[in-house]
């Protein structure tokens, strides 16, 4: 049986600004989504059944249970394939990012379940993309895995070339788990206005995740003050923050001296 691959590449939102409340309740937000080379994989064949077997450094920290996002999105896509084809699939997780980190790993992983599934089931593409925005709100953007600017809930995407990749990137997490939902409680409910220059935007989660994981502020302030690293921010909900260097060497010399008590991962944009 043939096996097919798919990554899940890391999100990272370079700026995040929320506006308010849409009318079903979830947030008005404005944000830039840009996508890393490495990730989590998922590894896909044909089977009479639905299997999930999650391996990686990070697997003991993911809900294996079937409601998970992976398994939500199979059993999506299965339900609009022709009725006359059987069979599910087997599927393998290599889960290499945090659980609940602000890099959209369960969103990633749910998306490369849909491009996975549509290749292996020979299925047309917008079956996948009429089920990503039921999953999650960063799901069509992990979808896209390209660099797009996020209205509404985050679901409404323009692509846009930022000129940003290649950029050497260094992700640093605290090793605590962020509930996006808590964050979001927190916030102010001021909106200090759109989205322009994304360099010159913010992150509006930053201070309730900050208030949640203080451990937040020393990483900003550790990765500030890495030779080389010229832009530097939280993404998503937290906790982990990032960092754009001058060059590859600068981002490898900063990994090497990250806490070893932190997750880091020294990648690139796409």
């Amino acid at each position: 049986m043939t096996r097919l691959s798919e990554p899940a590449p890391a999100k990272l939102n370079l700026a995040l600004h929320v506006r308010g409340r849409l009318p079903d309740g979830r947030h008005a937000i404005e944000t830039l989504f840009a996508f890393c080379t490495d990730g989590d994989l998922l590894h896909a064949e044909g089977a009479e059944d639905f299997f999930l077997q999650v391996i990686g450094p990070m697997a003991e920290d993911l809900d294996r249970h079937h409601d998970n996002l992976v398994m939500r999105a199979a059993w999506a896509l299965r339900e609009r394939r022709p009725p006359m084809l059987d069979g599910c699939a087997s599927l393998i997780l290599d889960k290499r990012l945090p659980v609940a980190s602000g890099i959209g790993g369960g969103s990633a992983d749910a998306a490369a379940a849909l491009r996975l599934l549509t290749r292996l089931w020979k299925m047309d593409p917008a079956h996948a993309s009429e089920i990503a925005p039921t999953l999650g709100a960063d799901v069509p953007a992990c979808l896209l895995s390209m660099t797009a600017r996020g209205s509404g809930a985050g679901t409404d995407l323009e692509l846009v070339d930022a000129g940003i990749s290649g950029a050497p990137v260094l992700l640093v997490n605290p090793r605590i788990a962020l509930s996006t939902a808590a964050v979001f409680a927190g916030w102010d409910r001021v909106d200090l206005g759109p989205l322009g220059d994304w360099r010159e935007g913010r992150n509006d989660l930053e201070a309730p995740a900050r208030a949640l994981v203080p451990a937040i502020g020393d990483i900003i302030a550790w990765l500030a003050a890495q030779p080389g690293a010229n832009f530097v921010r939280m993404s998503g909900s937290g906790a982990t923050c990032f960092a754009l260097f001058d060059s590859e060497d600068d981002r490898d010399a900063a990994a090497a001296v990250c806490p070893s008590t932190w997750w880091h991962l020294a990648t690139f944009l796409r």
